[in-house]
């Protein structure tokens, strides 16, 4: 089988619209690593969109799996439930932040998530509006395109978008938002577009994935949970690629001496498995009617099954220490290019949510040319690097929280080699 081949094939059976960055086709992965159809080898740094946190088939998420197959896959959690549902959401409760009684709910996609955190609150408070933020990504269905703060490719050709929505600019001190500037706007809003009184939510991503890895300063954080408070409104957290070791901690929003009232997650929560949820304040849980949340597949006991071996996984292999010590690491190898590489503007996250972002030398002048250039070599070189940024001018870092040390290593040789050059061509 070629590659070659593929592409045309897909390029004849599936829509443009769903776009697809390598032009390879995957035949089997292992923790950091896969391999394609011809038998080349890259280092994933991009784990399915920070899906892989726990890596490539690790063996306690397989060996669930399969205890799970042979009782049943499926019987609509909604119709027959299982006890390993109500299980997990158990030690979600237990372990997401917050000192209060929690309740959670599962769904299957990340966008679903955010849908029914929305509906939670609207059901909660009997209030329309919600507040997001530029940059912000939410899903790709109406009501997440409606929240997501970036047009091209996202939005392009599909509205109009539900009403009620309202975005204020998200800090970004690299380009000249400060706290400040972000709260004044949410001030304006509150003037000029909406009555606090008729907003329910307020929702963000406590480090922009899409965005660019951008993390929100403590201060707005705790502005954010100040105003919510004030007003009546529930503060949202939207830890879809946030949640599970990434950053440093089991959630992002740990890393802040504030709680949101509810919480999204979705990702490495099933380590590959498509598995989401909600999980918030019980009485803002329980506000709506029987019936009201759900899905065909929500909670499939075959990801519920994953989603407990990841849990186990992040405390045994302690991936929280791990994607700090990783993290760090890789920062420090970043920070120390920065005089052969004058086209790193900033090196910034928690954890293992590492970016680096490219401007021009001597300017705050995005470049999008250069991150694409580096994703390219690195490619070329055997080393998967994800494109984001509102200028689409930063790359991601999204490798297994269990990479091997020798792998993470030979990836660091190729960024540094790939930086170099592509800083000199």
């Amino acid at each position: 089988m070629k590659n070659t081949d593929l592409q045309n094939r897909k390029n004849a059976a599936t829509p443009r619209g769903v776009g697809v960055m390598c032009d390879f086709y995957a035949e089997r992965a292992e923790n950091a690593e896969l391999w394609d159809v011809e038998g080349r080898r890259f280092i994933d740094f991009a784990a399915g969109i920070a899906v892989c946190n726990t890596g490539h088939r690790h063996p306690k998420i397989i060996a669930a799996i399969r205890e799970q197959l042979d009782r049943f896959t499926h019987t609509a959690y909604q119709i027959v439930p299982y006890a390993s549902y109500v299980e997990l959401a158990e030690k979600i409760n237990q372990r997401a932040p917050g000192k209060f009684t929690k309740k959670t709910a599962f769904f299957t996609t990340g966008a679903e998530a955010v849908e029914n955190a929305i509906k939670i609150a609207r059901a909660a408070t009997g209030r329309p509006g919600v507040i997001a933020f530029t940059g912000g990504f939410h899903g790709r269905t109406m009501m997440g395109m409606a929240l997501t703060g970036k047009v091209a490719p996202y939005k392009i050709g599909f509205g109009p978008f539900p009403s009620d929505v309202f975005h204020a600019p998200f800090p970004n001190p690299l380009h000249g938002v400060s706290t400040a500037d972000s709260l004044k706007a949410i001030d304006t809003l509150f003037k000029a577009d909406v009555d606090p009184k008729r907003v329910a939510a307020i929702i963000f991503e406590p480090v922009q994935g899409e965005g660019g890895f951008q993390p929100a300063p403590a201060d707005f954080v705790r502005e954010l949970r100040r105003l919510c408070d004030e007003h009546g409104i529930l503060l949202i957290a939207d830890e879809v690629q946030t949640g599970f070791a990434r950053t440093g901690k089991l959630f992002a929003m740990e890393h802040y001496n504030v709680t949101a009232d509810l919480m999204t997650m979705a990702k490495s929560l099933a380590g590959g498995m498509p598995l989401s949820g909600v999980v918030g304040r019980a009485e803002i849980m329980d506000a709506a009617a029987p019936g009201g949340l759900g899905g065909t597949y929500a909670g499939n006991p075959l990801a519920v099954a994953a989603a407990h071996a990841v849990l186990d996984i992040i405390d045994e292999e302690d991936l929280c220490q791990r994607a700090s010590a990783l993290g760090d690491k890789l920062k420090t190898k970043l920070v120390a290019l920065q005089d052969n590489v004058p086209q790193i503007a900033d090196v910034r996250g928690p954890g293992a949510m590492v970016a680096v972002e490219f401007c021009k030398p001597g300017k705050q002048e995005p470049d999008a040319a250069f991150a694409k250039l580096v994703q390219t070599k690195a490619l070329e070189r055997g080393l998967l690097l994800l494109v984001c940024g509102v200028y689409s001018n930063v790359v991601r870092f999204l490798f297994p929280l269990t990479i091997e040390n020798a792998v993470f290593d030979e990836a660091l040789a190729i960024l540094e080699t790939v930086l170099k050059e592509t800083a000199t061509a």
